[in-house]
């Protein structure tokens, strides 16, 4: 056969390639994409595609995703769309290393048309944002096909299908590893009884061999695959003396029965992999727990407004239903994919896209969840349900991150990072102390100390303290970002309270208007309008005492945080907001709370609205000096000093006419001190504050006010119990130290023994999974202890 009638396959796909000018030195590639993956996959080290055979039948067949190239079927699988970008999830069950991770984050490397991946190791799902201009969706599939992450695209129930798809490995694990264990015991009976017939103890033991070759290979090929990945990439992870021991127990025993006519240690292997693997599964059950709590209980305190018989009526936006209708006001998310009816749309999709450009929506158009309405109120009607998970990503989005990884966690990795080297060092001295000592207890010392030593039971303290801890505080309304805010908060030494809309009662507040007139019929139309586009506490005031009689469309609006509302109907310009804002020649008031009034630049009056505190709200933060030290930052004058003063132990702590800059300038200065902040607000004025803060903490009433640079969301009527969910927060961070403590102790008792030659494998296989039981029992029992007699019954 000459050269030219020479096949040439692809090297990373496999397909015959047609066209032989498109190479890496000798080696071929059907299509430019093919010789692109192949680059990134090398030069990063990336999995061990190339040494298996998992590229044969990665590559799709022809149509079998033809299916995405139907409009309405790929619809139902996006979770947001413009003219330019589409997001999209996919479940991967085929995720499972490091470096899977980083390939799939990394996808943009691939294909320039990918602006962003992102991972979601635990539940195997990778977010993608793309331009479809350039990448079909079905071109997207076929990419992460080709590269061996197909992903699972089903119309049945997706939670199911995951669960099933990540436990079958894992059970089939076990269950080899358990028959193979339960007949190598019984076929070990003439060492059992002593029996000293050479033909049984050789036959039985060869048997044993073969029992022991599926457990090792394919049982325990998890940890084989865990290590090579470490190595790769030059370094040991904590698999690493687990599959030592293993391969050592394995090939001692291989020794002993070809060599020594021996037993070998083939039933305490297979035994110690089948217990490995069970504790494995138990961890991985008990976290998928926790994930799911976090996933479908610990939603928002949102609430959307909802029309019914031309009534608003607010409901949670876990109740919204397809086909309802909705009300979005000024600076609200949109909670679910819905489709415009009334108003104009002019929509923030930054927390989606990062792109901070608005885009113009009308009646009849389709605008997605997790937009942001900016101007004028918009009605809705729901096309899908609400999607709370995808609320929770964006509210997770990296561009929202502001705090560097925590000391418990950062302790955590340094303790993974160098106890492997630690434990095998021990290993290895214990072994060759006993070599030279006593050679019949070195293999089970130096097995012993392998298993035993386990540094994964430190990093189980962190996540099932505070994820039970989130899960806790989600049952008193209060929404933390992620578990890290917990230790966060108990790091904090100074609160800074907002004023209005946060520690004052806009639903129990008193309104008066000081003008000199009354407001005709058509200006209190106008001003009912102006105020209903608004979700400000003042505005929302106002909007209570002039409830809207007849419908008002302005040519124009806008609302300027920290200032006030302005707007034009028919040629009539509206203004409301401070003295400033409105411009009121002068004419000022001492009065606290107020919203000047301005029509066609005539200056009306103020309204004055008799500020209400939170019930309860006094002693809380008279108890909360006691610990803390604490500021109230205010855009009012300071009317109401006296007032505050009484909560307030140092006057000096009361800052008024503080706008949104001078707060955030305020945090500023603290930090530079050395301070770390806590600060409180309501996400109006002050959202530039709530990022700038170590802790952001928005308090919501009944509105859907998401503010993504917050860390915690807070039901209104539980800021009273600020001190116990700081009290709270303290707790987990000593229980985790002492867990901490306990597993330290539980390894070194464990050691002692084992270095003494006088912990078998077996016995190690079974303290191993038990430290592990026993550090979760105490993570999770402790924080639902303390739980319940903080908050009461939980």
């Amino acid at each position: 056969m000459t050269e030219t009638e020479i096949q040439l396959k692809c090297e990373h796909c496999g397909l015959e390639c047609q066209n032989n000018k498109i190479n890496i030195e000798e080696k071929f590639f059907c299509c430019e994409g093919c010789k692109t993956v192949y680059n990134i996959l090398v030069s990063n080290n990336l999995c061990d595609y190339y040494d298996t055979d998992l590229k044969i039948g990665n590559v799709p067949e022809l149509g079998e995703f033809s299916f995405l190239d139907n409009t309405e079927i790929s619809a139902k699988l996006i979770d947001f769309h413009n003219e330019s970008i589409t997001k999209i999830r996919f479940f991967i069950p085929s995720i499972h290393c490091s470096s899977c991770l980083y390939l799939l984050e990394n996808l943009t490397r691939i294909n320039p048309a990918i602006n962003y991946s992102l991972v979601d190791f635990l539940k195997k799902e990778v977010s993608i944002t793309f331009n479809h201009n350039s990448l079909s969706l079905r071109q997207l599939v076929e990419l992460l096909t080709q590269i061996g992450y197909k992903p699972l695209l089903s119309q049945g129930n997706i939670s199911d299908i995951k669960s099933k798809a990540t436990d079958r490995k894992l059970l089939t694990q076990i269950a080899v590893a358990g028959f193979c264990a339960g007949n190598a015991m019984l076929f070990s009976f003439p060492e059992y009884f002593g029996l000293s017939d050479i033909l049984y103890k050789s036959v039985f033991g060869y048997l044993n061999i073969l029992l022991a070759i599926p457990a090792v290979v394919y049982s325990a090929s998890d940890y084989f695959l865990s290590v090579y990945k470490s190595l790769r990439k030059g370094f040991l992870n904590i698999d690493f003396p687990i599959l030592l021991s293993i391969l050592v127990a394995f090939g001692r025993g291989t020794y002993e029965v070809i060599a020594n006519n021996g037993a070998g240690y083939f039933d305490s292997l297979t035994a110690l992999i089948f217990l490995l693997l069970v504790g494995k599964w138990f961890q991985q059950k008990t976290y998928n727990f926790l994930s799911f709590e976090r996933d479908y209980k610990s939603y928002f305190p949102m609430a959307a407004t909802v029309l019914r018989f031309g009534q608003e009526e607010t409901v949670p936006i876990a109740n919204l239903k397809k086909g309802d209708k909705i009300v979005v006001r000024n600076g609200e998310l949109i909670p679910a994919d819905s489709f415009l009816y009334k108003g104009i749309g002019n929509v923030d999709f930054s927390f989606v896209t990062g792109e901070s450009a608005l885009i113009l929506k009308k009646i009849g158009e389709f605008i997605y969840a997790g937009g942001r309405q900016i101007g004028e109120k918009i009605e809705l009607e729901v096309l899908n349900e609400v999607s709370q998970s995808y609320l929770t990503q964006l509210w997770n989005k990296d561009v929202f991150k502001k705090s560097k990884e925590t000391k418990l966690k950062t302790f955590s990795n340094l303790v993974g990072k160098y106890f492997t080297y630690a434990v095998l060092s021990l290993a290895v001295l214990v072994a060759l102390f006993w070599y030279f000592s006593d050679q019949s207890k070195m293999l089970n010392s130096f097995t012993a100390v392998l298993i035993i030593a386990c540094p994964c039971t430190l990093a189980l303290s962190y996540p099932f303290a505070l994820g039970n801890g989130l899960r806790i505080f989600g049952k008193q309304n209060v929404y933390l970002k992620n578990t890290d805010i917990i230790e966060q908060m108990a790091s904090c030494d100074t609160i800074v309270f907002d004023k209005t809309g946060t520690i004052t009662d806009a639903k129990n507040s008193s309104l008066h208007f000081e003008g000199k007139r009354k407001l005709t019929t058509l200006e209190e139309k106008i001003l009912a309008a102006l105020v209903a586009n608004s979700i400000h506490p003042i505005a929302k005031v106002i909007h209570e005492n002039y409830p809207i009689t007849s419908e008002v469309i302005f040519d124009f609006f806008k609302e300027t945080s920290g200032a006030g509302l302005k707007a034009e109907y028919q040629g009539i310009v509206i203004k409301l907001g401070n003295e400033n804002f409105v411009k009121t020649n002068g004419i000022a008031n001492e009065k606290s709370s107020v919203a000047h009034l301005a029509i066609n630049d005539e200056y009306l009056g103020y309204f004055q609205i008799k500020n209400k505190y939170r019930e309860g709200i006094e002693s809380m933060i008279k108890q909360i000096t006691q610990n803390f030290e604490t500021f109230l930052l205010s855009g009012d004058n300071d009317a109401e000093k006296n007032n505050l003063e009484k909560s307030f132990v140092i006057s000096n702590n009361l800052k008024f006419n503080f706008g949104p800059n001078d707060k955030l300038n305020f945090i500023k200065a603290l930090q530079e001190k050395g301070k770390k902040v806590l600060m409180i607000g309501d996400g109006l004025n002050d959202a530039g504050a709530l990022k700038q803060a170590n802790i952001g903490v928005v308090v919501t009433e009944d509105i859907l006010n998401f503010t993504p640079m917050s860390d915690i969301i807070i039901k209104a009527d539980e800021l009273i119990n600020l001190p116990k969910h700081l009290k709270y927060s303290h707790y987990a961070m000593k229980l985790i130290k002492f867990s901490y403590s306990f597993s330290i102790m539980y390894n070194l008792i464990g050691l002692s023994f084992a270095i003494q030659g006088n912990l078998s494998p077996i016995i190690a296989a079974i303290l191993m999974p038990l430290n592990s039981i026993t550090l979760v029992a105490i993570a999770s029992l402790g924080m639902i202890w303390k739980g319940n007699k903080i908050f009461g019954k939980i």
